[in-house]
């Protein structure tokens, strides 16, 4: 059901649309996100505030090159191109785009026209996040050059009798300094909108929705314990109480005793139907082995499918699978036009033979500190909403090569003694991802005089909100220096530790 006022994300393939449509809601604003191909009849009929073009891998030269109607630019509907759609825009309208001589990566300095409706309060000089390899090289007939860098004569441009505006940078994404108030300037200053959309009444609807979609049919959940599927099961179990059965599958990758407290925390404190299937050597043998993480990746996923199905075959039948399958496992593993970066289990790992009616996906277009708004909403204890991310493949992806039980256990140490120290500074709510890797390195190290080959521990923390960028965490080398000695000292096997201090992009917060 259409709300009163909504903007409307054409997705061109870009990996940050849907990071365009959580800046947006968090302005306040309902947003959906559609294909390109939608038609300008339909946009029109649905009565959109704005519509907003995404950025995308492609050149707008190339033969496959996704392409928009010209006749959007008619419906007197607001429009913003962003890279990709930024270039789509000059070139549908008249304009040109050439092929960079210098290409424009990451952070960029960028001189604004203080004038522009778009760049109203943010002052003439900023920093904004480029990644583009072509620019506009010739306006459109009407439009003005409205922000510039020392490569790019046109990083923004705009036609105000037509609403149509442009930007070849990224402000959705957090190192575009003053984006939020760019994509605000935008939604209120020219589209016009009040913001009366909140989180809680994405709770709300999606309670309706699912008790609507579901009815009395019977639902199997993923439960991990980790803040997605927990948030998933609550808000699945608020729609349709005991005709939810949550399954925690123990596939013996799950960090140290975690098993026992996902068990403990949903029997006593969730009235939920709960099953745990221990099935630790099963995956382990199915692991054996396997060094590629794609591979990895897909049989945990099939296997967690295949357990399903026998759990439901013993409580009978089943119609649907829910899952805390969130946005960033939707664009990493490509799904539509986007690039594939990795493929996660409860996305692209999925067998195409799954025996059940449908899968509910109540999280699927929110980022994680939109799930933990979700959780709050819902109720769910701060222990719970605010758990350390984990995912569905569990330590196999953070174990570089085969999987062992040996290797389990060193990194289940390892990563226990990082992650108590972390809490123990009062660091948990200030670094939003931190674990430790066991690489696949060897080294030669001396303990007590005798000399020592074994591994290399990798220590990862990153600060994110929206796990679609992310920085490395700057912890004080004191505290990274009592977190070596202690895994070095109390972990067999263990004599070397390392610190990544890489961002994403270009590293993914993962090792694999």
């Amino acid at each position: 059901m259409m709300k009163n006022e909504a903007i409307l994300i054409l997705d061109f393939g870009g990996q940050y649309s849907q990071l365009i449509a959580r800046r947006v809601r968090d302005c306040n604003v309902y947003c959906e996100i559609k294909s390109y191909k939608m038609s300008a009849e339909e946009i029109q009929k649905r009565g959109y505030k704005g519509i907003i073009f995404s950025g995308g891998p492609n050149s707008v030269y190339s033969n496959n090159a996704p392409k928009c109607n010209a006749e959007l630019f008619n419906l007197n509907i607001p429009i913003l191109g962003i890279c990709y759609g930024a270039q789509l825009i000059a070139v549908t309208l008249g304009g040109k785009v050439d092929n960079s001589q210098v290409k424009e990566y990451g952070n960029t300095s960028v001189t604004y026209n203080g004038d522009s409706l778009l760049f109203q309060g943010i002052g003439t000089v900023g920093v904004t996040w480029m990644s583009h390899t072509d620019y506009i090289s010739a306006l459109p007939d009407g439009f003005i050059a409205t922000a510039t860098t020392e490569n790019c004569p046109v990083a923004a441009m705009e036609h105000i009798e037509k609403k149509v505006f442009a930007l070849q940078f990224h402000p959705e994404v957090e190192h575009s300094i003053a984006g939020n108030h760019i994509l605000k300037n935008y939604l209120y200053q020219v589209c016009g909108c009040k913001g009366n959309w909140k989180m809680d009444s994405f709770v709300k609807e999606s309670i309706e929705s699912i008790k609507k979609q579901i009815g009395n049919k019977k639902v199997l959940c993923a439960l991990s314990g980790g803040v997605d599927s927990s948030v998933a099961a609550c808000i699945v179990h608020r729609a349709i109480g005991k005709n939810l059965t949550c399954i925690f599958v123990d596939h013996g990758l799950l960090r140290k005793n975690e098993g026992d407290d996902v068990e403990r925390v949903f029997r006593e404190q969730f009235d939920m139907n709960l099953i745990r299937v221990n099935a630790q050597e099963r995956f382990l043998s199915k692991l054996k082995d396997v060094t590629d993480p794609e591979t990895k990746r897909k049989i945990i996923g099939e296997e967690f499918i295949r357990v399903f199905e026998e759990e439901a075959k013993k409580i009978g039948h089943v119609d649907y699978l829910c899952q805390g399958t969130i946005y960033p496992d939707v664009v990493e593993s490509g799904i539509g036009d986007s690039a594939v970066i990795k493929s996660h289990h409860n996305v692209g790992g999925l067998p195409k033979d799954v025996n059940f009616s449908g899968i509910i996906e109540p999280l699927r277009d929110l980022f994680k500190d939109e799930v933990r708004k979700v959780g709050t909403e819902l109720g769910i204890p701060g222990i719970l909403v605010w758990r350390q991310p984990f995912p569905g493949p569990g330590l196999a992806i953070r174990i570089l090569g085969e999987i062992t039980k040996e290797k389990l256990d060193i990194l289940k140490d390892a990563d226990a003694i990082f992650r108590e120290e972390i809490i123990n500074a009062g660091l948990e709510r200030d670094i939003n991802q931190y674990f430790a890797v066991l690489t696949g390195i060897k080294s030669v190290g001396v303990m007590g005089d005798f000399r020592t080959y074994d591994y290399t521990v990798a220590l990862r923390a990153v600060s994110t909100t929206d796990f679609m960028t992310a920085d490395w965490a700057r912890i004080d080398y004191e505290l990274l220096g009592k977190i070596s000695s202690r895994i070095v000292n109390e972990v067999k096997h263990v004599n070397r530790i390392v610190y990544d201090i890489t961002s994403k992009p270009p590293a993914t917060i993962e090792f694999e």
